[in-house]
């Protein structure tokens, strides 16, 4: 049953990361878990939610939509990249958004919010990789970036948001997820847009356990509570 291994999954996936923040000599409750349900089932959720969960990662607004209607008691994270022109329905539904990279989208999102009369916590994607494929800012100009974020009210930035390189090499990875740690440190030290920027979202089910060692405060998990993702969704 897709329950039962949901479950079995879960606990599996809390052993480790119990284990990991043991190595690294973190306590547990340092490291929020987000399960990532882009292309699950709207019953999948369901049956999640029965293991304690209620917010959950997506990456396209149209699933926030359709899993809302679904379960109106969840929440979801917007943890994937948000053209401007979903920004108003993004700032209507998301709690918070993992993937901004780009001022405009800031805009549009903060124009929305202020009608809307709530704020929304943003976390800051940065290209810690250097590949072409991905979303996020060059490392070069998240200082410049960050700072401008003062000028949105509506906007809450907590933290930065990395998705590291591919690969089998523990010092490639870990080197994204420093990099990620050492932006993080000088927005602090500048106290950039008055904020204490105390999330480091990165780390996903290939690479969580190494991402904990590394000081991630927010794990993105997938396959590793739902198994793998066939196409289409289904609500």
């Amino acid at each position: 049953m897709i329950e039962q291994a949901i479950q079995d999954r879960v606990s599996a996936l809390e052993e480790r990361i119990v284990a990991a923040c043991r190595r690294a000599g973190r306590p547990r409750d340092q490291v929020r878990l987000l399960p990532v349900s882009k292309t699950k089932p709207g019953s999948a959720l369901a049956e999640a939610m029965e293991c304690g969960f209620r917010r959950f990662g997506e990456n396209r607004v149209q699933e926030i939509v359709a899993k809302q209607a679904y379960l109106p008691e969840a929440e979801f994270a917007l943890i994937g990249h948000l053209q401007t022109n979903k920004a108003a329905k993004a700032a209507e539904l998301a709690v918070e958004f993992q993937a901004l990279d780009s001022l405009r989208v800031a805009a549009a999102l903060d124009r929305k919010l202020q009608t809307l009369g709530r704020s929304l916590d943003v976390l800051v994607e940065v290209n810690t990789s250097g590949e072409d494929s991905k979303f996020g800012l060059a490392p070069e100009q998240v200082m410049e970036f960050c700072g401008q974020l003062k000028d949105f009210d509506s906007l809450n930035p907590i933290g930065l948001m990395t998705i590291a390189m591919p690969s089998t090499d523990e010092e490639v990875v870990g080197a994204c997820f420093d990099q990620l740690a050492e932006l993080r440190n000088r927005l602090r030290a500048e106290a950039v847009a008055s904020s204490s920027w105390d999330e480091l979202s990165m780390g996903m089910s290939n690479d969580f356990e190494l991402a904990i060692a590394h000081g991630s405060t927010c794990i993105r998990v997938g396959t590793a509570i739902f198994g793998s993702r066939p196409a289409p969704m289904a609500v």
